[in-house]
């Protein structure tokens, strides 16, 4: 998979731009590559301040005193003004945050090599996705020289390898260090620690490295280890903290146990075994899906490939592209994995105790953008840290639900963190927006639109998206202007008037009511499935459509044609829901916004574009999006860029490319439904329809050759293709055709291929 590598020809200096992430979930690491000086800067994902204990004060976003009337007297007055400015609503209804917190860096790790300066030659640094390991070689007075880390989630560490081609030419000092003044290094048997509790909120922190030699000697320091004269050398390095997600006071066990039994089990297995156990997990989820755009090696390093990247026909615009694809699912994969929390705004890196944002869980759309791709691309057990997160909100989310507005059900607002934030703040364009629990919801019932797991839709799922039903049949309001039920008070992110029945809150709740009352029916829920369908029918779908020919961002005619923010709220119907259908009368009130806002915006909402365009079936204009992300959107390393760094750019993208490939949002597989001119001839395995059908195509001059489908349950099987009209179906069956749609009775277990017959 040497096609699917990020290489380099020179060390990183900068974090940001230029450094390489590994991880495993709960462990992150970036890596620089030095040659005088090696640098691994390091994160564990639940090392954060704020939250019970903080010196601050904590009090969940809540309200700290009552305030009788404050929501009916806004909604009264929206109801008699129509609109109200963001600052009065946040005076009225916000508070300052208090104890919020931020994610924090762990340290870093440090090898202090005996390479001379200016000695080394034939340099290379790289990160394998398909091995999921970051390598540095080079050659120095004749010797080459390997450096090689991964991080390991079986065994939850990450380590790293030096060696050379010649024996007792491995040479350095490890040392830590860390950002948090309470830290103590020691150093004991191989041994290095640093174990601390953060100032503000007292939470534990440890880590622990050890140093396994071949050859050599190894000296051992007070706070550093000295390697000598080695045949080789490795390091293992794992980190913990005493939090536990459990409400309220988000506290468990001491870390040192744990950390030392990882350690202490990874350099007991030796390296290899590591390194095989390691790559066997990663593999298991990364070889799923694999794409070809006309798959080639690129001859010139990485940033020089991003830096020359055109959109145009060249086979290396296609192996970028390709690989932005590929490192999409790798970030996914190294940021979000079982026992750990979600992937955040950073997924799980994080150089700085200020991080932008504060490193959080922001839930008007870049928590959920961060998941998109997980079922598609055939990486589910990857979004259940997502899942458990959000399970893990219901309880704050009920008491901030009873006290702020006297509702049943949960919440939460704008953005949070690791500590059951579910209220309010202050900032006036992004403190307020109840919607975000059932945006969180409709994700996890979309994960059962993929699985057909009704024990998971049972046990999991529906729970969550009844309690965030509760909360909004309790306070929808009618509209003194129609009758209709709608959220007030009501502000489409981030910018305009607050309003009743703004277009993405009323889309927003549509689409959880649709889903309840679905999932109601599967397990029977008679009784409140007919509450939801009751309300539904009463409700403002928002999808008006406005006097230039545009779909309404709010409930009064106010869209300005000149409005190019990069927030495009209002199509959440079109993606992530599925209430707008391309070529409809919505689909075309959809596009015109869309081309009113134009092809700018930040990295995340480049790649949100990615996906509009697609599911309006536009995959030139997808395709345009793609390429303004990877020429103004991403950095040398191929993060996303807000600016600055944000993850959820690469993981849109991810989605949006699978979204122009294979699309069953409408009750059927739609293949390549979006495919650009861009890319003529290819093939994809393994890409992920709803309705638990696995879809391998393989396409050329613009239309699909051949198309498997692979059934995981038994039930009944609808593909839409432009071969239908010549082809046939293997399998055994009779496909029914209508227009461009075959569907047949599929067999669990069972592979469907459908193949152009040559006229």
């Amino acid at each position: 998979m040497t096609d699917l590598t990020l290489w380099y020809d020179r060390p990183a200096t900068d974090w940001e731009t230029q450094a390489l992430p590994i991880g495993n979930g709960a462990l992150g690491a970036m890596v620089f590559g030095g040659t005088g000086t090696e640098r691994l800067q390091f994160n564990e994902k639940s090392l954060w301040t704020g939250g019970p204990g903080s010196r601050e004060g904590y009090d969940f976003g809540d309200w700290t005193s009552p305030r009788p009337g404050a929501i009916a007297g806004v909604q009264e007055a929206l109801d008699r003004d129509g609109s109200m400015a963001p600052e009065a609503v946040a005076a009225a209804l916000g508070q300052p945050k208090s104890g919020f917190g931020a994610y924090q860096p762990f340290g870093d790790l440090w090898l202090d090599l005996a390479t001379r300066p200016g000695s080394a030659a034939g340099y290379r640094r790289e990160l394998s996705l398909g091995e999921a390991a970051a390598r540095v070689t080079y050659t120095a007075d004749g010797v080459r020289h390997t450096r090689e880390y991964l991080a390991s989630h079986p065994a939850n560490v990450i380590a790293g390898r030096v060696s050379a081609d010649e024996p007792g030419q491995v040479s350095f000092t490890l040392r830590v260090s860390t950002p948090h003044e309470d830290g103590r290094v020691g150093v004991s048997a191989g041994r290095l620690t640093i174990r601390g509790r953060l100032a503000d909120n007292g939470m534990t922190f440890e880590a622990q490295v050890r140093v396994v030699t071949e050859g050599g000697s190894r000296t051992d320091g007070v706070d550093r280890i000295t390697v000598t004269g080695a045949d080789s050398a490795v390091f293992v390095l794992s980190a913990g903290t005493d939090y536990a997600p459990v409400h309220p006071h988000y506290r468990g066990q001491d870390p040192h146990a744990a950390v030392t039994d990882a350690v202490d089990r990874a350099v007991a297995q030796g390296y290899e075994a590591l390194r095989r156990a390691h790559q066997a997990d990663h593999r298991t989820l990364f070889d799923r899906v694999r794409l070809d755009l006309g798959r080639r090696e690129p001859s010139i390093p990485t940033d020089r490939l991003r830096a020359a990247y055109a959109g145009g026909a060249s086979a290396d615009d296609r192996a970028l592209e390709t690989l932005f694809f590929a490192y999409g699912r790798y970030l996914l994969i190294a940021s979000s994995r079982a026992g750990s929390l979600p992937a955040n705004l950073q997924g799980v890196w994080n150089d700085s105790t200020t991080p932008p944002w504060s490193g959080d869980y922001h839930v008007n759309i870049n928590l959920q953008m961060n998941y998109w791709l997980a079922d598609q691309t055939n990486l589910a057990e990857t979004a259940q840290p997502y899942v458990d997160y959000v399970a893990g909100l219901v309880r704050p989310g009920e008491i901030t639900a009873r006290e702020m507005f006297g509702a049943r059900g949960w919440l939460v607002h704008n953005e949070t963190n690791p500590f059951g934030f579910t209220g309010v703040h202050d900032w006036a364009t992004s403190f307020w927006f109840p919607e975000a629990g059932a945006w969180l919801a409709q994700q996890l019932y979309d994960r059962y639109r993929f699985s057909s797991d009704t024990g998971y839709l049972r046990d999991t799922a529906y729970p969550v998206m009844k309690g965030a039903a509760e909360f909004w049949l309790d306070t929808l309001r009618t509209d003194p202007r129609d009758g209709t039920l709608v959220v007030s008070p009501s502000y489409s992110p981030e910018h305009g008037d607050f309003s009743a029945g703004a277009s993405m809150s009323q889309q927003i709740v549509r689409d959880l009511f649709t889903n309840v009352a679905e999932a109601a029916d599967v397990l029977g829920d008679a009784e409140f499935g007919g509450r939801v369908r009751d309300a539904l029918a009463k409700l403002d779908p928002g999808l008006r459509i406005g006097s230039w020919g545009q779909l309404q961002e709010w409930k009064a005619d106010r869209d300005d044609p000149e409005n190019a923010h990069r927030h495009v709220s209002h199509l959440f119907a079109l993606h992530p829901g599925r209430q707008i259908a391309a070529g409809s009368r919505e689909g075309e009130a959809a596009r015109v916004s869309l081309t009113a806002r134009g092809d700018g915006g930040t990295g995340w909402s480049k790649a949100w574009k990615i996906n509009f365009w697609a599911r309006l079936l536009d995959g030139d204009h997808a395709h345009r999006m793609l390429s303004e992300q990877l020429r103004t959107s991403t950095l040398d390393n191929l993060w996303d860029t807000h600016p600055p760094f944000q993850i959820d750019g690469n993981f849109g993208a991810c989605a949006g490319m699978a979204e122009m490939l294979v699309q069953s949002q409408h009750g059927e597989i739609h293949v390549l439904p979006a495919l650009p001119s861009a890319w003529p001839t290819g093939s994809v395995r393994g890409l992920r329809a709803r309705g638990d059908v696995t879809v391998d195509i393989d396409w050329r001059d613009g239309a699909a050759e051949r198309i498997t489908l692979h059934a995981g349950r038994t039930g009944p099987i609808t593909v839409r293709t432009t071969l239908a009209g010549g082809c046939r179906v293997s399998g055994g069956v009779r496909p029914r055709r209508s227009g461009d749609t075959l569907s047949w009775d599929a067999q669990a277990g069972t592979a469907y291929t459908v193949s152009r017959v040559s006229p």
